[in-house]
C-alpha cells in the first residue's frame, strides 16, 4: 500500500506493507522522528501527541493508512535545538520538564491548544462560551490529555501562560 503524506514539511512517499501500522510506529521507526514517544500506547497518556492537518491527535491510535495527504508535524517539526519555539523555550525556562518523557507530546498539545483557545474553541471549564478565557483551570483541562509521572504540573501551566501572554490574543 502506498502512502503519501508530508511530515514537518517534507513530503514523503512510502510502501506500507503492512497497513495495521499506526502514525507512530510510521513516525519513530520508518522516518526516525523519535520526539514523539510510546507512552501507554493506548491513547491515554498523550507521549505520541502530534498535529495532523494543524490539530492534536494521539498518533498511537491512528493508523497511518488513514493519513494519505495528510500534513503532519511533530516536536521535531516545532523547534530544533538551535532554533527552539517559543513554547520550548518556556518549558525550558520554567523548568516544564524533569525525566523529558512526555515534553514533546506536552509542547506539541500545548502549542495546539493556544491555537485553539485563539480560536475561541470552548472546553469543559469554559465560563464563556463566547468569550473563552485563559485561566489555569482552562489550561488544565485542555492539556488533561497529557499526562506527567514526575508532577512538573504547576511548571507546565506556567510555561503556557508565559506563552500565551507573549502572543496576546488571536
Amino acid at each position: 500500500m502506498q502512502l503519501r503524506l508530508t511530515v514537518n514539511g517534507t513530503e514523503h512517499a512510502l510502501d506500507l506493507s503492512d497497513p495495521r501500522v499506526t502514525l507512530l510506529d510510521l513516525l519513530r521507526y520508518r522516518l526516525g522522528l523519535t520526539g514523539t514517544k510510546k507512552g501507554c500506547d493506548h491513547g491515554q497518556c498523550g507521549a505520541c501527541t502530534v498535529l495532523v492537518n494543524g490539530r492534536r491527535m494521539n498518533s498511537c491510535l491512528s493508523l497511518a493508512a488513514m493519513h494519505e495527504g495528510d500534513e503532519v508535524t511533530t516536536v521535531e517539526g516545532i523547534g530544533t535545538p538551535d532554533n527552539l519555539a517559543p513554547m520550548q523555550e518556556a518549558f525550558v525556562r520554567h523548568d516544564g520538564f524533569q525525566c523529558g518523557y512526555c515534553t514533546p507530546g506536552q509542547i506539541v498539545s500545548a502549542t495546539a491548544m493556544l491555537k485553539e483557545l485563539a480560536a475561541g474553541w470552548p472546553s469543559q471549564v469554559s465560563g464563556d462560551l463566547d468569550a473563552v478565557a485563559l485561566s489555569d483551570d482552562e489550561i488544565r483541562e485542555r492539556m488533561s490529555g497529557n499526562l506527567c509521572r514526575c508532577a512538573a504540573y504547576p511548571n507546565i501551566v506556567e510555561a503556557i501562560r508565559e506563552v500565551a501572554e507573549q502572543e496576546g490574543p488571536a
